[in-house]
This record gives structure tokens, C-alpha cells and sequence, in this order.
């Protein structure tokens, strides 16, 4: 695309009232004024031939492929031309999804020779998937009265997780804490889960572990040997009805069940284990098999980044139904929820006992410790004597929800914001060393 520039337009400006006076003060030297303007668009002609052309400007953008929120990166464009780059141009971007630019969307781009690169700064605001949509780059002509522009539409995706860095680090020292599970034969009946061998029994193992028909065959005391079974499957399953979409310390709990689920999603592939994601709100949303190996990590991403918010009531008996069907052989599911009132936490305990037949089951709740200041809180005035009421009655059904969830063999995990991932971590970790997946 070829368009004027400010300076062509202000000499045109300045050139027609000059050809106008001409034409009333000297008629017979009318011509001289229409060759003024003809001479400026012959000019802007030859400004738009010389120098590059539009079609020999190869654009391109470099993005990464997934950020935290709150993260701010830098998008890499540059061009490359087939003969010598102009001596100053300009970029812009057109972007899509959860992020923005504080310094603008534009950028002066650095030439040299034959090619040329700039840096535009993007910020990721919230989860989920961001796009850059289109590129552009505009440059002078040598004499600087048109305007080259050359557009690519793109298609990057950039993924916006959660930010796990801070605890990561946490979850990284409690996995390598407890490597010796899973990798060394286990002593103590109860921290493992398939055989390993059979050795002669030394002081400190468990009695329980002597195996006495191999005893009494070599006339001296064989125990078993354990060590815990790897290549598990464990499903994060997320609630991301409107419950878990309203704010909570700041940001939404979904959120914060997605940072805690990929810590552990983390952890686990690395202790050799299987993950799977499942999102759910009145009908699935995502959903990943699970999977391991050492591109897994960046597929869980992928499917975390696509779980949005929703403001629908969560339909438990269709969410966990469809689960329980996609399993075919027995897991550790984790499920991250919140239940507003004891009607829907009815729906929940029903649904979930068609879970408890086959599979380890792991609820994950946040602990509300805005309604426990409320009913901890000495009352100033007669309204905090009521507030105060209404969080310990809404505590009590959310404490006999739990407890109910306890007596089926549901295992329950209620924890602060900040504590969920390097907890969660912690108890698939004890899972695993009591042989229970």
C-alpha cells in the first residue's frame, strides 16, 4: 500500500491557493499553477519508485509460547528486504485476547543493510489465550511525500497461564525430598505398592513384611521388599462453574486451582506419573487424556490456558459422569470445586459416589478466610453482630459438607490461597509413599 504522506499534503496545501491566485490575478498563466500540482504528484510518483518496494518487505514475529500473568514480554518483529533496507521504519501489531501494551503498540524499528528488527511490550492481564493478529511496517520514500506500507496477517497464539515460578521452586525441593518413593525398594509395608524383591530381614523392618513360607525354607528370616508404582494416573478436574469464577483474595478461584493443579501436574510428571486436565461447568469444557513424558507439561498448559470463565451453575452429575466414563482404569482424581449453598453440595455428594467405586477421590476446596474474620471478628456495631452470625452459619454447612465428604471415602484437602499447590503436592506425595494410587 502507497499513501501520502503530512508532507505531501502540506505542500499541497500550500501549492493550491498559489495555483488558485495565478488562475484570478493572471489568467493567461493559468497553466503554470496546474503544473505546480501536477509537478508535486509527478514528484510523489517518483517517491513512491524509488527505494524498496512494498512486495520486497518479508515480515515476521516472533512470540513466546506461553507467559504468566502479570508477565510482561516482548514480541520480536523484523523484515527483511531483497535489496537495501530504508534508513528509518516503523512497526505495529494488532493483538487479541487477554493482554496489553503500556507503551503503545508500535515500535521504531532498528536498520541495517538489508534488514531490520524492533521489540514491542505486551502484558499478559489475565488467563487464558492472547493473539497476534496482524503486523504491519511503513516507510518514507526518499523524499519523504508517500507512504510504503507492507501487512501480514498472523495467527500466533501465546498461551497466559498462572504464575507457578514462586511456588515451583517449593514444589521442585519437595519432589526431589521425596524422590527416594518410586525410585528405591521400600521397607515398611505400606510404602509401596508393588513388589520389588525378597531380602533377608535386618532390624528395623516391619514384621509384617516377613514373608514366613520363604522363612521356613531357608531356615532364616526373608522379608518383601516394596517400592511404589510409577506410570499413575492422576486427573485434575476443574470446577469452572460461576462459583469458582467469582473473585476471592484478589483473583478468581479458578485461577488459583489452575496454579496449584499445574504444580502438582509438574511434580508428578516428573515422579514419572500420568496427568490429565478435565473443566467443567454446566457441561465439560476441557479436557486432556493423560498423558506423560517430557513435552506433557506444555499440552497441560495448552489445555489450562483454554479453561475460561464462566458464569453458568455447575451441573455436577453431567461433569463427573462424563469423567468416570473417560476413565478406563483406576486414578487419583483431583477435584477442585466450591459450593455456594448445601443444595448444589447435595448434587456434588451424589455425583460423587459413582467415582468412589473405582478411583481414589481428592477434593480441593480453598479455606474462605474472609467469612472466618467475619465470624472471628469482634463486633463494633449491631450490622457485625449479624455478619458475623451469617459467616458462622454459612461455615457450619460448609464444615458439615466436608464432613459428609470425609464419611464416603472422599479424601479432602482445605487449605489457604497461598498454601493449595505446595499442600496439594504434599498429599499426592503421601499418596504415593502409602501406595494408594
Amino acid at each position: 500500500m502507497i499513501y501520502p504522506s503530512r508532507r505531501f499534503i502540506l505542500a499541497a496545501a500550500a501549492v493550491a491557493p498559489a495555483a488558485l491566485m495565478i488562475g484570478v490575478y493572471a489568467p493567461a498563466w493559468w497553466t503554470a499553477g496546474l503544473g505546480l500540482l501536477v509537478l508535486l504528484f509527478l514528484l510523489a510518483a517518483l517517491d513512491a519508485v524509488l527505494g524498496p518496494a512494498v512486495r520486497h518487505a518479508e515480515l515476521g514475529c516472533g512470540t513466546p509460547y506461553a507467559v504468566a500473568v502479570g508477565e510482561t514480554f516482548p514480541v520480536s518483529l523484523w523484515v527483511r528486504f531483497v535489496r537495501r533496507a530504508p534508513r528509518k521504519a516503523w512497526f505495529a501489531i494488532g493483538t487479541e485476547g487477554p493482554i496489553a501494551a503500556p507503551e503503545g503498540l508500535r515500535a521504531r524499528g532498528a536498520m541495517e543493510r538489508d534488514e531490520g528488527a524492533a521489540d514491542v511490550a505486551l502484558t499478559a492481564e489475565r488467563r487464558g489465550t492472547a493473539n497476534v493478529t496482524m503486523i504491519w511496517l511503513r516507510w518514507r520514500g526518499p523524499l519523504g511525500l508517500v507512504w510504503k506500507q507492507r501487512a501480514r496477517a498472523l495467527d500466533q497464539a501465546v498461551l497466559v497461564v498462572p504464575d507457578i515460578r514462586p511456588v515451583r521452586d517449593k514444589g521442585i525441593q519437595m519432589a526431589n525430598r521425596e524422590a527416594l518413593y518410586g525410585q528405591k525398594a521400600q521397607l515398611q509395608v505400606g510404602e509401596g505398592a508393588e513388589f520389588e524383591a525378597l531380602a533377608a530381614y535386618r532390624q528395623g523392618m516391619d514384621r509384617r513384611a516377613i514373608d514366613w513360607k520363604q522363612s521356613a525354607r531357608h531356615a532364616s528370616l526373608i522379608a518383601k521388599e516394596y517400592r511404589t508404582e510409577r506410570n499413575n494416573n492422576i486427573v485434575m478436574a476443574l470446577d469452572a462453574g460461576r462459583a469458582m469464577s467469582e473473585p476471592f483474595a484478589g483473583q478468581p478461584r479458578i485461577d488459583r486451582a489452575v496454579s496449584a493443579a499445574l504444580l502438582t501436574a509438574y511434580v508428578a510428571l516428573k515422579d514419572g506419573d500420568r496427568v490429565g486436565f478435565f473443566a467443567f461447568d454446566s457441561r465439560p469444557r476441557a479436557s486432556s487424556k493423560p498423558i506423560g513424558g517430557p513435552r506433557a507439561f506444555s499440552t497441560l498448559q495448552r489445555v489450562a490456558a483454554g479453561i475460561d470463565y464462566s458464569a453458568s451453575e455447575t451441573n455436577y452429575t453431567l461433569g463427573i459422569s462424563t469423567l468416570a466414563a473417560g476413565l478406563n482404569r483406576r486414578s487419583l482424581i483431583v477435584i477442585f470445586t466450591e459450593f455456594a449453598d448445601t443444595i448444589s453440595a447435595e448434587l456434588m455428594l451424589a455425583a460423587v459416589g459413582t467415582l468412589l467405586e473405582r478411583h481414589l477421590v481428592l477434593f480441593v476446596v480453598l479455606r474462605d478466610e474472609e467469612l472466618e474474620a467475619f465470624a472471628a471478628a469482634e463486633p463494633q456495631a449491631p450490622e457485625d453482630v449479624s455478619k458475623a452470625v451469617a459467616a458462622a452459619g454459612l461455615l457450619q454447612e460448609r464444615r458439615l459438607v466436608l464432613t459428609r465428604l470425609r464419611h464416603l471415602g472422599v479424601h479432602v484437602l482445605e487449605a489457604s490461597a497461598a498454601e493449595t499447590g505446595p499442600a496439594l503436592v504434599s498429599t499426592y506425595l503421601g499418596f504415593k509413599r502409602r501406595g494408594m494410587l
